[in-house]
């Protein structure tokens, strides 16, 4: 395969190997479609429905799986890259995108706490290892997966409290509850819900599900008609009486909690992840609006609009905000890719509580400053200014404002308390 001189995912990781750089070609292909169909998916709020055979047929619903499982072999640099180019293209493919890949850590972070001695007995091992191997070997094999935790119910001490139960069944579990937010509703091939099994009241009693799309009880909620990234069908599921199969499911108790010990930074070890989304479309407004303003003139004095004082005060903001997010998030990457690892767990975590929030705003404000620059003749609904006001609006509070993360740093520096991201919580 030709690769350009510069791929775009280049843009945020800039020192690739020729690995992560053969994988970001793969993705690299598949930009040109993802943009030509990006206004008219945002127009319709729906997923466009043949990006799942491209990206099958490209390899990168495997992106991130072991080659030993099938998989690209790739790791969060390689999914960062990837999110950020999709990101310039379409960003809501690339959020639906980011979750599919989430799916990963619940194959990769179970292998690793066996690895670490963290469960005992084939009674626990056997369970986990086969649950976690046949994630990843589904995705390698091009199952688009929608990761399903998030839920309308919320709890004090945690980002994501799951009410939604599974209760024993002849042969395996039934599920019930609702998930208010999931990308890739009625999309993916398969959901990987979370919910608590009937009868515990915390975290150790969170389990795993893999749920086909069609399968019996399951229905998607009503299209959500919201800010954010409209074309990511993340209005979400009614789950009803749902049966799982036992060996569809990892119930093991305390191995939800067990695995999510083995991330990085974020407890499911890949959320820089989804600012990558984020930092891809601002890039592309502030390209956008800087060709935009050096392109056309004055009518008067024949000059660019962008010599104008005013104009160069706003480009100089949106620069410096697009560095800062840059900044934020490259030195989150370098702390959960490192080896050795440069800092212990709490502080990198800590240090992501932070950066989350102000890679969120800060490009926020580069769209901010695109749209005051270009003015009314850019202000459209289906233009690029105005779909990524609304899409990058989301970052702002998705899974946690940046006010909530900025206090839980403070708390962990001032109290060692450290936030769980998953709560159980008993209806």
């Amino acid at each position: 395969m030709t690769q350009p001189t510069t791929l775009t995912g280049e843009r945020l990781v800039e020192t690739m190997t020729d690995a992560e750089r053969d994988r970001a070609a793969r993705v690299e292909a598949v930009l040109p479609r993802l943009r030509e169909a990006a206004a008219a998916a945002d127009a319709g709020a729906a997923f466009p429905a043949g990006h799942v055979a491209l990206l099958r047929e490209a390899g990168l619903l495997g992106l991130v799986v072991p080659a030993e499982y099938g998989g690209l072999g790739g790791g969060l640099r390689d999914l960062a890259a990837a999110t950020y180019a999709m990101g310039t293209a379409c960003p809501s493919t690339a959020l639906s995108y980011f979750f599919h890949n989430t799916s990963a850590s619940r194959g990769l972070l179970p292998l690793e706490a066996v690895e670490a001695g963290l469960f005992s007995g084939d009674g626990e091992v056997k369970p986990v290892r086969a649950f976690a191997e046949k994630v990843l070997n589904r995705m390698a094999a091009g199952t688009w997966m929608a990761n399903f935790a998030s839920e309308e119910v919320k709890s004090s001490s945690a980002n994501i409290a799951i009410a939604t139960t599974a209760t024993p069944s002849d042969g395996g579990w039934r599920l019930n509850g609702v998930k208010s937010f999931g990308c890739a509703t009625g999309v993916a091939d398969t959901y990987l819900v979370t919910a608590r099994l009937d009868g515990t009241s915390d975290a150790d009693g969170l389990a795993l599900f893999l749920v086909p799309r069609e399968a019996a009880g399951v229905a998607s909620r009503q299209p959500w008609n919201g800010l954010g990234m409209r074309a990511s069908n993340n209005h979400g599921v009614t789950l009803t009486d749902v049966f799982v199969p036992a060996d569809e499911a990892l119930t093991v108790p305390g191995a939800f909690v067990r695995m999510l010990r083995m991330s990085r930074g974020s407890f499911v070890g890949n959320q820089l992840a989804i600012s990558a989304c984020y930092l891809g479309a601002a890039q592309n407004v502030y390209d956008f609006a800087v060709e935009r303003l050096t392109r056309r003139t004055f009518a008067d004095s024949g000059r660019p609009i962008a010599s104008s004082p005013m104009h160069q005060v706003i480009i100089g903001d949106m620069a410096e905000r697009l560095e800062t997010a840059y900044l934020w998030i490259r030195r989150q990457l370098e702390l959960e890719t490192s080896e050795p690892p440069l800092r212990p767990k709490p502080e990198v975590y800590a240090q992501w509580r932070i950066a989350k929030g102000d890679i969120a705003e800060a490009c926020f404000q580069v769209v901010l400053g695109a749209f005051k620059a270009c003015g009314t003749s850019a202000a459209t609904m289906d233009g690029v200014i105005g779909r990524a006001l609304r899409d990058l609006a989301m970052g702002l509070v998705m899974t946690f404002p940046a006010e909530r993360g900025r206090l839980e740093a403070a708390q962990m520096v001032t109290e060692s308390k450290e936030n769980e991201l998953f709560a159980s919580v008993p209806k």
